[in-house]
């Protein structure tokens, strides 16, 4: 059995890194003879990935101006009112493997929250087309992300793996079938353990994480994220371990986080993760930490799974359904608006505090039911491949 994971955009985002390296053995425990291989937009990163039999360079191929392709693909835009040549000739390095695989798994997780996909809707037309099986991989889906263009695409997919309960509503409430709930494989990833680092305080430090695309969404933020650690410094003694989790050009955590540090460091009390860890990596230092606060799904993800009490800053459906799915609520997980209220993060802050204990004893009883809901997604892929 071949398997071609796709929609990958490369493991310096170690969430995506995550996705991978979490969905090989779990898939490979309920088919063991799986080849999966990875389709990525950035191959050299992705070495990193232990168990993948190829990984695939399908960055696209744009077209040249005034060629034979450009005149095709402009009359297909312009008098066609059709740009499904553009997507397949910018795509042609992944439409070229189609025949070389017999199950294909779209692992973009919350790729489908971000507007239209016109490129991704014609790949998947090609998919099926070519009578190959097609799996929505570890999704979160809102109801206001769902377009009518965007439910006929999903509607085409053999399976539909989600990752948490709010985003298996969102989809089944559209009439789309063929959604099954499971939990986030990364919740069964490995940990590597690292030497400290100088300054870290065992059982007292508190990991942080900032995004850029936080701070696009509300500048406003990153004032009131500032004033919260420099809470944390004034009323505890825990150091703060300021925690990276995607270092891509133009979207990188560390060069953000490393603002933060400037401002801090002569607390003696900050201290800044290097840019150059891989996802197993990070998990080993998270997994050590007291408390987390963090953007970055995965990165949150990594604390709950090894029993950190975790506060989530301003996003999406995924962080809400996946706090629900463990908690029965969403507990500490602030919208985009409130995380620019200094008064809010404080008071959630405290809360966390307050609550540690529960929220630590809450954390040990649900993860290992979590972890069950993320192989839960292996078993039905399983199902599907033997029709």
């Amino acid at each position: 059995m071949k398997i071609l994971m796709f929609y990958h955009g490369g493991s310096k985002n170690r969430g995506c890194e995550a996705i991978v390296r979490s969905g090989i053995p779990i898939i490979q425990k309920y088919i063991p003879n799986a080849q999966i291989s990875l389709a990525s937009l950035d191959p050299d990163s992705d070495v990193i990935i232990p168990g993948l039999h190829k990984i695939h360079d399908v960055r696209r191929t744009y077209i040249k101006k005034y060629t034979m392709n450009w005149l095709r693909s402009a009359y297909s835009v312009k008098v066609l009112k059709n740009d499904n040549y553009t997507h397949r000739f910018e795509n042609r390095k992944l439409l070229d493997l189609i025949p070389q695989y017999d199950v294909f798994l779209s692992i973009g997780g919350d790729n489908y929250c971000y507007g239209e996909q016109p490129w991704l809707y014609e790949l998947d037309r090609c998919i099926k087309k070519a009578g190959k099986k097609l799996v929505l991989w570890g999704a979160s889906i809102g109801a206001e992300d769902l377009t009518a263009t965007k439910i006929a695409d999903l509607q085409s997919l053999d399976l539909l793996l989600v990752r948490e309960t709010y985003s298996q509503k969102a989809l089944e409430g559209k009439g789309i079938a063929k959604v099954k709930l499971c939990a986030d494989g990364a919740f069964t990833m490995d940990k590597e353990e690292l030497a400290l680092p100088e300054g870290w305080q065992n059982g007292n430090t508190i990991g942080f994480n900032y995004s850029p695309l936080v701070y696009k969404r509300n500048p406003e933020s990153v004032t009131a994220a500032k004033k919260l650690l420099q809470y944390i410094l004034d009323t505890t003694n825990s150091t703060i371990c300021l925690t990276p989790h995607v270092m891509i050009s133009g979207n990188d955590d560390y060069e953000t986080l490393l603002h933060f540090y400037d401002e801090f460091k002569k607390t003696g009390r900050v201290i800044l993760l290097p840019n150059t860890l891989n996802a197993i990596q990070y998990k080993g230092y998270i997994s050590r930490m007291r408390m987390f606060i963090g953007a970055r799904t995965h990165a949150t993800i990594a604390a709950y799974s090894y029993g950190v009490p975790t506060m989530v800053l301003g996003y999406s459906i995924k962080s809400k359904g996946i706090a629900y799915d463990i908690f029965g609520e969403e507990k500490l997980v602030l919208s985009i608006t409130e995380i620019s209220d200094t008064e809010k993060l404080i008071s959630k802050f405290e809360e966390m505090k307050n609550e540690e204990l529960v929220l630590q004893s809450t954390l040990k009883t649900k993860i290992p039911q979590i972890k069950e809901m993320s192989y839960k997604a292996g078993a039905y892929l399983a199902e599907l491949v033997k029709k």
